[in-house]
């Protein structure tokens, strides 16, 4: 019986025993840490700039009305094709045909002053004559000669003021006759009517502002989209530029173009501060309509074979690393002591600053690298790694991740 109980205890004892040194074995492994590598690479990148935009005709007139009233016809609706004089519209043309009758015979009327102007300047001329005829047989007076003068001076005065009159009668004329022409309202383009904005019957006041009628774009099958591109990459997209967006109406569809000028008037929206870019791109299929919005890439940036790594890798950094300072923070004065102590040609040397890890056996080595371009998801390496390099992109115990490196900011 005691030899029984003597193998329980030393029983119980071994047990506790391996799970005390499984325990202890397991905060061994947990207290190591396994990083998630990939090796850099080498082939093309090419860097995008991504924006949204409108889509519009290259060429939209608003068709309006220069005179007030109502309109009587119609000649075209939604889609319609126009063609340069074309007429779209017609306003009720009684009031403007009274008002050139009016103006037509008030230049009559000044015509008719203008002939009898002429008349008593002829009859003031004879009379001037004759009176100093007379005056030379010494059978009137010199102050008869002297009014007649006058009389025929202001005869001709007279027909000078009629004939002015007609100048004025003829420019109401003119104008009644134009405004009688603006009633009937036509294309001044070819093109299609995009909108229509009146009906038979409606009443246009041309008083303070123009209306807007019709709205006509010149050639659908060329349209234009207007990008708005961040301040922060505004620089990197020029004239010629290759573009690519869709629409949500076509997702599957991808539309090309190019940039034809980057405009230099800013937007700002929230404190938000773009500038339009216009690209040019074809519709020959007529799927782009005025309006759509577009998700736009503009391709500022392409090179071939050059050494790329994940965007992870320089979001990573050890867990106990102190977060790097911003040169905001540092300011240009401690920036410029860095790439100094980096050596003579750390300051111009091409491409960005940027700092990642790679792995080394089993330990992460931190690596001062020279960045270029990006696509988003990789990044060119200028100078500081080889293509035999593996870079940390996170920690397999977390799942992957890349721990983000303390207060960087931008695209990575």
């Amino acid at each position: 019986m005691a030899v029984s109980l003597f193998a329980i205890v030393r029983s119980r004892f071994a047990t506790a025993f391996a799970l005390g040194s499984l325990a202890l074995a397991g905060c061994s492994r947990g207290g190591s840490t396994s990083y998630r590598a990939e090796p850099v690479t080498r082939g093309a990148i090419t860097e995008v700039v991504s924006a949204t935009g409108d889509v519009s005709a290259i060429v939209t007139v608003n068709i309006g009305s220069q005179v007030s009233g109502t309109i009587s016809k119609l000649y075209v609706d939604f889609n319609s094709q126009v063609k340069k004089g074309q007429p779209l519209a017609e306003l009720d043309p009684r009031l403007f045909r009274a008002a050139l009758e009016r103006a037509q015979a008030g230049l009559a009327s000044a015509q008719a002053d203008v002939e009898k102007a002429q008349a008593q300047l002829n009859d003031a001329a004879r009379v001037e004559k004759r009176n100093k005829e007379l005056l030379e047989q010494r059978l009137v007076s010199q102050q008869d000669v002297d009014s007649a003068v006058a009389n025929r001076e202001q005869m001709a005065a007279s027909l000078s003021s009629a004939r002015a009159k007609v100048l004025q009668a003829r420019a109401d004329r003119d104008q009644a006759a134009t405004n009688l022409a603006f009633a009937r309202i036509e294309s001044p383009i070819d093109g299609i009517v995009v909108s229509r904005a009146v009906d038979v019957g409606q009443t246009v006041a041309a008083s303070f502002q123009t209306p807007t009628l019709f709205t006509i774009a010149n050639d659908l099958t060329k349209m234009q989209v207007l990008a708005n591109i961040d301040e922060a990459d505004v620089g990197k997209v020029h004239d010629g530029l290759e573009a690519r967006f869709t629409v949500d109406a076509y997702p599957g569809d991808e539309f090309r173009g190019s940039i034809r000028e980057v405009r230099q008037a800013p937007n700002t929206i929230q404190n938000v501060v773009t500038y339009a870019a216009v690209i040019d791109a074809a519709n020959p299929e007529r799927k782009l309509r005025q309006g759509m919005t577009a998700a736009v890439k503009v391709l500022t940036s392409h090179k071939d074979d050059v050494l790329r790594v994940s965007n992870a890798a320089l979001r990573w950094k050890p867990e106990n690393a102190p977060a790097p300072e911003q040169p905001a923070q540092r300011g240009d004065r401690t920036l410029a002591r860095t790439e100094r102590r980096a050596g003579p040609s750390a300051a111009s040397a091409p491409g960005k600053p940027g700092r990642l890890y790679k792995l080394e056996g089993d330990k992460p080595v931190p690596v001062d690298v020279r960045i270029g371009i990006s696509d988003g998801q990789r990044t060119e390496v200028m100078s500081g790694l080889a293509e035999t390099d593996s870079v940390i992109v996170g920690d397999s115990a977390a799942g992957g991740s890349a721990r983000p490196q303390g207060g960087r900011r931008g695209p990575f």
